[in-house]
């Protein structure tokens, strides 16, 4: 029974929420626990970033204590750079040569994995893994001695008549930037199976039982059910691994350091010769390739957060 009192008083008003300093006074603690990774985070993360953009704008050897600024002169300098396009245009076919490449391969492992009569899941899903969690130097190196004339690979091939002659798969000009796509994919292609059992496993189980009692066959379920149910996760999964394809730099190094003659040099070793390979380095100039660089992988980012968007809206849609 509601009183006079009570309709006189009404509801009672909303608490207010604490405001940012009474906070920072009563959990100080937790932010002291985590002072030291935002100093890391802001003296080796957001200063250089911030810092690139300056330097790209002075003509700047990295031994004197300034540099002199030039304005757009070295951004100038890249569009006439032959070298530079060089490694633009590899980066590009390392891109579209291993993405697709990587998830597919993955695709079909996951699709492999994800059945129910496959034997032995666990250890095959860890043992396509292990790769992910070995250092790329390390597999480059390693991988430097298995592509060599003389490797394994090499020789494996010469014996089974698909070679005439051993092959430097790393120091020919040739095949330089597709071995390293190669050993990229092999590399990485445990962390996109992950992806796509993740997303495989969204789909209920009753779809595919529907499906069987119809009297699809594995092909025709995948064509027609499976696959549009897995769009909207190609794009999410599609974009993280171009992201990825473009920081190469530690395998690739290790594996032809950019040769034989520039054949498999990516935008990022392009960057670290300019600035620390060279004779005379040329901090100020590697910093605007640096900087046009984070503009092309700011636009896939982009691009990514409104893939990732559109795919919660399409698998909204399809609930």
């Amino acid at each position: 029974m509601t009183t006079s009192v009570d309709r006189v008083a009404g509801p009672a008003p909303a608490r207010r929420p604490p405001g940012v300093l009474r906070r920072l006074r009563k959990d100080w603690w937790i932010y002291l626990f985590l002072l030291p990774t935002v100093l890391g985070y802001g003296a080796y993360t957001v200063y250089p970033l911030v810092a690139s953009w300056w330097f790209a704008l002075l003509d700047w050897p990295g031994f004197a204590d300034q540099g002199t600024f030039v304005g757009i002169e070295n951004f100038e300098r890249l569009v006439a750079d032959d070298l530079f396009w060089n490694s633009f245009r590899n980066s590009l076919v390392f891109l579209v040569c291993a993405v697709p490449l990587r998830v597919g391969l993955a695709l079909v492992l996951a699709l492999l994995l994800n059945r129910r009569n496959t034997p032995f899941k666990g250890f095959l899903r860890t043992l396509y893994f292990l790769p992910v969690v070995t250092t790329g130097a390390i597999i480059g190196v390693a991988f430097t001695l298995l592509l060599d004339a003389g490797g394994p690979i090499s020789l494996a091939l010469v014996e089974s008549g698909l070679l005439d002659s051993p092959v430097n798969f790393v120091a020919d000009t040739g095949t330089s930037l597709f071995s390293g796509a190669a050993v990229w994919v092999w590399k990485w292609l445990g962390i996109t199976m992950i992806y796509w059992l993740a997303a495989l496993q969204t789909i209920p189980q009753e779809v595919h039982e529907a499906a069987m009692i119809d009297g699809a066959g594995p092909g025709r379920e995948f064509v027609h059910i499976t696959l549009p149910l897995l769009i909207p996760f190609l794009v999410i999964i599609t974009l993280i691994d171009t992201v990825g394809a473009l920081n190469v730099f530690d395998l690739l190094y290790t594996l032809t350091a950019g040769g034989p003659a520039f054949s498999s040099e990516v935008i990022e070793i392009f960057i670290f010769r300019t600035a620390f390979g060279a004779t005379v380095p040329q901090l100020g100039y590697a910093s605007a390739a640096a900087v046009l660089f984070g503009l092309i992988t700011m636009g896939i980012a982009v691009a990514q957060a409104l893939g990732v968007r559109w795919a919660r809206r399409a698998t909204g849609a399809m609930r």
